[in-house]
């Protein structure tokens, strides 16, 4: 096991070399006083720590950008949270918010301190109060979970980063085994309550060892504070077909399934920077079908869900935990202001009963909700397949754009043609009845935009991974410049009018 960093020796890791400054003051003294024996175990911490507290704060640079840090130091007591530690957190998190400063958490702690009982246990209220307002006032709030970090603090203030990764080989959970097995007279099962099994679990984001901090938190930083540093305008691409496209739907259909055509994770990949993928719905559930990241096409950043095609097979349709995934991203472009780009790329969500009794319906239309009320600027992209409720679920936007070979339908056509005909060999004429080819979508009034792509497999894509990238560049900017009010208002009124 790779040795464990002291807060100030994780913080001279973190942050630009020498730039750290402390905001720490004299702890101060919990109302009451304290006996004896506590005061002799305060000073003992202090001598083993070498720190006056659980806690320590302040701010640093990192990659030239203010950040303020606070970070628990294990050796004072297992980092445990009383009254001056909380204090000392919740004057540096109000400090951070009035002075605009995003903030990187780094706590390792047994969770409340015993000694001081019932009013150290409750101060994680006013601490979980202190990063909300935080959060509310559009800062980031960045976790990194260090070894070990369990009780109160991993139940609070350690659970609610925008962004949050642990350390390698970290001990992570709410219940520390010590305790499980005093209480209960046996051990708890190994391998739980670990970082790499939280992230398998979609509970956390990631597993990083600490040197990877510093360039980590500033790719993340370079995004997430994005909505306060907007962009230059840039030129508007030639990205539309040149041509007619006087193809069938069912062509357009036909090509969109080539399994050899691009998808959202050849668009990250190959047409966006700051790439960091997030994991999960951060409460215990992840689904392969919906890839959720931060990223920047060009200088715009944006929030990106992306319904991943190459993992919705057979085996594993689109369920309800994907779109409580995208909830979370959805959640993070609001509190952040940063904008939303919704990938579509789906044969439709699973039929199961698994997806019926994990309230798939509910989940579809709780996304469509969230989306029509969303104050961050949003695009969406018809990139392949747009079948059912998986498309949706994430189509309502302020512009939305479709690639040459997109298409968008209530039902596969097989689906349309069971229905109508009882068969699916009229599937050919019900896509071409119900006008769904990129083309007529936008001849309708659905779709603002239609993005040129190769119609022949053989082609190289890489051209239209370049266009679909500079006109979201191109787009997201035009949106972010764009006040709240009209595009709230154009929003609703573009499927208020829809058909009529």
């Amino acid at each position: 096991m790779a040795k464990r960093l002291s807060a100030r020796e994780l913080i001279e890791r973190v942050v630009d070399a020498g730039s750290f400054s402390s905001w720490d003051t004299t702890p101060l003294v919990p109302a009451g006083g304290i006996g004896e024996s506590y005061e002799a175990e305060l000073a003992a911490a202090r001598e083993k720590s070498g720190v006056d507290e659980a806690v320590i704060t302040g701010e640093g640079l990192i990659h030239g950008r203010r950040v303020a840090i606070v970070a628990c130091e294990f050796r004072f007591l297992a980092g445990s949270i009383g009254v001056a530690a909380a204090h000392r957190l919740v004057e540096a998190l109000e400090r951070a918010t009035l002075e605009g400063l995003p903030v990187l958490a780094g706590p390792s702690s047994g969770g409340t301190r015993m000694q001081e009982g019932t009013v150290a246990f409750l101060s994680m209220v006013k601490i979980t109060a202190a990063v909300v307002a935080h959060k509310a006032a559009g800062l980031p709030f960045l976790v990194y979970l260090r070894h070990p970090t369990t009780g109160g603090v991993f139940a609070s203030w350690g659970s609610l980063g925008h962004v949050t990764v642990a350390e390698p080989d970290s001990l992570i959970g709410f219940l520390g085994p010590r305790v499980f097995e005093q209480i209960y007279d046996r051990e708890f099962p190994a391998g739980v309550q670990s970082g790499e099994n939280l992230q398998r679990h979609g509970i956390i984001d990631a597993v990083l060892g600490p040197d990877r901090i510093h360039d980590t938190v500033a790719r993340v930083l370079d995004v997430l504070m994005g909505a306060r540093e907007i962009p230059e305008r840039v030129p508007d691409p030639d990205s539309r077909p040149s041509d007619v496209d006087e193809r069938s739907a069912w062509d357009v259909i036909t090509a969109s399934r080539r399994p050899e055509r691009p998808g959202v994770r050849d668009l990250l990949r190959h047409g966006a920077t700051h790439v960091l993928p997030l994991r999960g719905t951060g409460q215990g559930e992840k689904d392969p079908g919906l890839l959720l990241a931060i990223a920047k096409f060009g200088t715009a950043p944006c929030i990106v869900l992306g319904q991943d095609r190459y993992r919705q097979d057979s085996r594993e349709p689109m369920g309800p935990a994907a779109l409580r995934e995208a909830r979370r991203g959805m959640r993070l472009s609001e509190e952040l202001g940063l904008p939303l780009v919704t990938i579509i790329d789906t044969p439709g969500a699973a039929l199961s009963k698994e997806a019926e009794e994990g309230g798939l319906a509910g989940e579809i239309a709780r996304s469509l909700a969230d989306l029509i009320a969303l104050k961050s600027p949003s695009v969406s992209v018809i990139m392949g397949e747009g079948s059912g409720g998986g498309a949706l679920a994430l189509i309502p936007a302020d512009r939305v754009l479709s690639a040459q070979n997109g298409w968008l339908s209530p039902l596969p056509p097989e689906g349309a043609s069971a229905i109508v005909h009882r068969d699916t060999d009229h599937a050919p004429e019900m896509a071409q009845a119900q006008r769904v080819q990129s083309a007529q979508l936008m001849a309708g009034g659905i779709v603002d935009r239609v993005i040129a792509e190769p119609v022949d497999a053989s082609d190289d894509p890489s051209s239209f991974i370049a266009e679909l990238s500079a006109t979201l560049e191109h787009e997201i900017i035009e949106l972010m410049r764009t006040p709240a009010y009209l595009r709230e208002g154009a929003r609703v009124a573009r499927y208020r009018k829809l058909g009529l």
